[in-house]
């Protein structure tokens, strides 16, 4: 088998990892060394440095070649499928030649666990040493450690790569043991806590040392599955946030589950990927981030899946007529943030145009508020825009039709088209 080949089967078989991770990553150029993550094609993908960039990065395994036996997954042992081993040195000058061509700025790599943990670590290991310190290369990289590994063996790998991710895989302890029996909690959430403690640790150490050693300075970040199991919403929305709270990631990606293998435990293979229910996610997730929201508030026991056809932001906002209106020259900045169609950027832009005198709703639209959603929500000097009489259903109404969806769900195309 040539090294294309085996590319072929190991790019297509890592299709299923999200890799949108190198925000937050900085290596300025250096000396004696190419390449460099400020700036910024079999396996090539699309992610965003930090200042907004757009970076491509050849994303695959180091094997498909599993001892596990994953229920959902394409590349678990029992499953009938071309099996493909890179050496340590094959990636390596594979992705150093890619690198050569301008097909790629970084590397991300995961790997099937071949043997066990810790073997399958040190060979992703030698790739990341051999680009480090015999290619010279100082773009980014973004390594999965394998649960299970020791910890010198994650160690070794954060002072290798810029980011660090542990898959929890499921949402749910319960799903684990159905669909992945060879996985445990404790497996999984054992490196995250390493991980964590390293960086504190290396970020003490740096203040102290200017030139010692970065572990993993883009931090880490974990994936799961959306749609395999019968988690709420809820559900997943307390778990991310706990692991934001607990392990202090910088990010908790989303996958919808393609299904790729028929099992009764699994949706049957003619099930189309929960796509629209992985965006609502992903919105939840940059209010928990950014826009001081909390897991309990955005849903309940009673409520525990978001309304697809709208943002969980407006779904909040539904159900917490009490908060509303919110008046625009005299709200806190927290509160701005909670009314739908107001962003961190515009929520500054209001504050900033109000020191200089009364701002009114044609003001808003020019501050870069989205008046479709916002005018249901806020007032200027007590008042509402002119003319706009609504109910709850009109407001509900007017939502739905502010998001503009392309399709609805059960038509969308699939992860890969």
């Amino acid at each position: 088998m040539t090294v294309m080949d085996k590319l072929t089967i190991l790019t297509d078989a890592a299709k299923y990892d999200a890799a949108c991770t190198s925000s937050g990553a900085r290596r300025g150029s250096k000396k004696g060394y190419i390449g460099n993550t400020s700036s910024s094609v079999a396996g090539c993908c699309h992610t965003f440095s930090a200042d907004g960039r757009c970076v491509t990065l050849l994303k695959v395994l180091m094997t498909n070649c599993c001892i596990y036996d994953c229920k959902y997954c394409v590349n678990r042992c029992s499953n009938d499928t071309r099996r493909a081993v890179f050496t340590p040195e094959e990636l390596s000058e594979l992705t150093i030649e890619f690198y050569r061509r301008n097909y790629i700025e970084g590397l991300f790599l995961s790997s099937g666990v071949l043997r066990d943990p810790d073997y399958t670590m040190e060979r992703m290991i030698q790739v990341l040493h051999l680009l480090r310190n015999t290619y010279r290369f100082n773009g980014y990289i973004h390594a999965k450690t394998i649960p299970g590994a020791s910890p010198e063996l994650v160690e070794r790998l954060g002072m290798l790569a810029d980011r660090l991710s542990v898959n929890i895989e499921l949402p749910s302890e319960a799903g684990l043991k159905a669909l992945a029996p060879n996985k445990t909690k404790s497996a999984i959430l054992q490196p995250m806590k390493q991980i964590r403690n390293t960086l504190t640790e290396n970020k003490q150490e740096l203040v102290k040392y200017r030139h010692a050693p970065k572990f993993a300075p883009a931090g880490q970040s974990t994936q799961m599955i959306i749609g395999a199991t019968p988690d709420s919403d809820r559900h997943i929305l307390r778990l991310t946030q706990g692991l934001y709270d607990t392990y202090r990631l910088k990010r908790v990606f989303f996958s919808a589950y393609v299904p790729v293998v028929e099992n009764s435990l699994l949706p049957t293979p003619d099930t189309k990927p929960p796509l629209l229910r992985e965006h609502r996610l992903y919105q939840a997730d940059w209010l928990l981030r950014f826009y001081g929201f909390r897991a309990e508030e955005l849903l309940t026991d009673q409520d525990p899946n978001f309304n697809p056809l709208i943002d969980p932001k407006c779904n909040w906002a539904l159900r917490h007529p009490e908060f509303f209106p919110v008046e625009v020259n005299t709200a806190a900045y927290e509160d701005l943030l909670r009314v739908p169609g107001v962003g961190t950027i515009s929520a500054r832009r209001i504050l900033y145009a109000r020191r200089g005198g009364t701002l009114y709703h044609e003001d808003l639209k020019k501050l870069g508020v989205v008046m479709k959603r916002a005018q249901y929500f806020l007032v200027c000097k007590g008042k509402i825009i002119d003319g706009l009489r609504f109910s709850q259903d009109t407001v509900l109404r007017g939502l739905i039709a502010a998001e503009k969806l392309p399709m609805p769900e059960i038509e969308q195309l699939t992860l890969f088209n």
